[in-house]
C-alpha cells in the first residue's frame, strides 16, 4: 500500500502529462525514487520541460490518500504498469496508462483474443442489432469483448457478450465508480459483477468530452482488432481505428448502406482496406491458430427476445396448430432431501435451489432478483451448483435445477 500511494501522487499531479510520467520512470526505478528525487537529479530526464518538471515540487499526499481510500471502500483494484497483470499488448503502446483502476476481475489480456467493439452513440436499429450479434458472437467464440460502455453500439456489443455468458471488459471515460451514461448502470452492475470495469482515471471522476478521445488508445491496445460497426464521417470510432493502426491493430468494419450518414464512416474504412465483417468469425478465423484453446466456430446466432404481449397469442397460434403428440413421462429427478441434512450447502445455495424450477431455465439476474441476492454471489454459488450436479446451465446464463427438493 505503501508503494501505491507514491504510484496515485505521480498520476494525480495537476498538471504532469502522462508522456512526462512515463518519460521520469524511464529514468527513475519507481515513483517513490521520483517523490524523492532531489531537484538536481531532474534536468537529465530527457524530454521533460522545466515547467512540468516544476510540478514535481507538490509533495502532498493527501490526494493520494484520498484516492486509496475511495478504493478501498469501493472495492477498486489498483494495476500499475510495472505490475506481472498488467498486459503487455498494453505496456508496449506509444503512451499506455501509468496506473489503471479497476472493478471486477481482471483477465490476462495478453492470452485472450480481445477485440474491441465500437462505433457511434446515435446509432441506428440497423447498429444496435449488429453490434449485439457481433457482441454475442464474438463471445460465444471465445473472444473477449472490449468496449467503452457508452450508449449506442458500445453498450449493445456489452450486452451481446453477456447474453453469451462471456467475459467482456469496459474501458471508461470516467472513475470506475461513477455510472455514465445513468440509463448503463444495469449493464455496468453485470459487468462489475461478470467482467471487468478499467479506467486511468482516479474514483469519482466525472465523464469530460475530452476524456474519450485519450481512453481509446487504451480500447485498441488491450485488444488484437477493433471492430467498428457504425460511424458516420466523423466519429470517435473512427478516432479509435486510426489509433488501432498506429498500433499495430487489425482494423475490420460492418458495411452499411451506401446512402446511410451512420455508415459513411465504416464503408470508407472497408474501401481503404478494413476486413469486411458479416459475422464473429470473420475476425476471429485469423486468431485460431494462436488462440486454439480459447476460439471455436458457431453458427448459433443471437436468440431473439419475444415481446410479452406477443407470447399469449403466439401460445394460443401453436396450440391451435399443433398435432395432438404422445406425451412422455419425464424420468423421476433424485431428491434431496434439506429437512434432515443440507448436504453442505450454503444458505445462498439452498434459496436459489428454491427459485430455480425443473423446467423452466431462469436467467441468472432473474435468479438474482428473485432471491434477493447480489448478482456476484449468485453467480459463484451457481458454480457450485453446477459443480455439485444440482443445478444444469440451458442457453445463455440460464440455469434449471436438476433435483426435486425438500425443505
Amino acid at each position: 500500500m505503501a508503494a501505491l500511494k507514491y504510484w496515485v501522487w505521480l498520476t494525480t499531479l495537476p498538471g504532469l502529462t502522462n508522456r512526462s510520467k512515463l518519460l521520469l520512470l524511464e529514468h527513475f526505478p519507481s515513483p517513490e525514487d521520483i517523490y524523492y528525487a532531489q531537484p538536481e537529479d531532474l534536468p537529465p530526464v530527457e524530454g521533460l520541460s522545466s515547467s512540468q518538471a516544476a510540478l514535481l515540487s507538490d509533495k502532498s499526499t493527501d490526494r493520494a490518500e484520498d484516492v486509496l481510500a475511495r478504493c478501498a471502500k469501493g472495492d477498486i483494484f489498483l494495476l500499475t504498469m510495472q505490475d506481472a497483470l498488467y498486459p503487455d499488448r498494453l505496456r508496449n503502446i506509444y503512451d499506455p496508462p501509468v496506473l489503471l483502476y479497476g472493478r471486477g476481475r481482471m483477465p490476462l489480456f495478453d492470452e485472450e483474443a480481445a477485440v474491441s467493439v465500437v462505433g457511434t452513440r446515435t446509432c441506428t436499429p440497423y447498429g444496435i442489432s449488429a453490434a449485439e450479434e457481433l457482441g454475442y458472437q464474438l463471445a460465444k467464440e471465445g473472444a473477449v469483448v472490449v468496449s467503452g460502455l457508452a450508449r449506442g453500439i458500445d453498450g449493445a456489443s456489452h450486452r451481446g457478450a453477456l447474453r453469451a455468458g462471456g467475459f467482456t471488459a469496459a474501458v471508461l471515460g470516467g472513475g470506475v465508480d461513477v455510472v455514465y451514461p445513468a440509463e448503463n448502470r444495469r449493464l455496468y452492475e453485470d459487468i462489475a459483477a461478470t467482467g471487468v470495469l478499467l479506467s486511468e482515471y482516479p474514483p469519482g471522476t466525472e465523464p469530460m468530452g475530452s476524456h474519450f478521445p485519450v481512453r481509446n488508445r487504451i480500447l485498441s491496445g488491450l485488444s488484437l482488432a477493433v471492430l467498428v460497426v457504425e460511424a458516420p464521417e466523423r466519429s470517435g470510432a473512427l478516432i479509435t481505428a486510426n489509433t488501432a493502426l498506429e498500433q499495430g491493430r487489425d482494423v475490420f468494419a460492418v458495411p452499411g448502406p451506401i446512402d446511410a450518414p451512420n455508415s459513411r464512416g465504416s464503408n470508407r474504412l472497408i474501401r481503404d482496406g478494413a476486413g469486411l465483417v458479416t459475422c464473429g468469425w470473420d475476425i476471429l478465423e485469423g486468431y485460431r491458430s494462436r488462440f486454439p484453446h480459447r476460439l471455436r466456430p458457431s453458427s448459433e446466432n443471437l436468440p431473439p427476445v419475444p415481446e410479452q404481449d406477443s407470447l399469449p397469442a403466439q401460445r394460443a397460434e401453436e396450440s391451435s396448430t399443433a398435432k395432438p403428440e404422445k406425451k412422455e413421462t419425464p424420468p423421476a429427478l433424485p431428491v434431496l432431501d434439506l429437512t434432515a441434512d443440507t448436504a453442505g450447502l450454503t444458505d445462498d445455495q439452498i434459496r436459489i435451489l428454491q427459485v430455480l424450477t425443473t423446467d423452466a431455465p431462469l436467467l441468472t439476474d432473474d435468479v438474482a432478483e428473485r432471491a434477493d441476492l447480489p448478482i456476484r454471489r449468485v453467480l459463484s454459488a451457481l458454480t457450485v451448483l453446477e459443480i455439485d450436479g444440482y443445478a444444469t446451465q440451458h442457453g445463455a446464463r440460464r440455469f434449471v435445477r436438476t433435483v426435486e427438493i425438500r425443505l
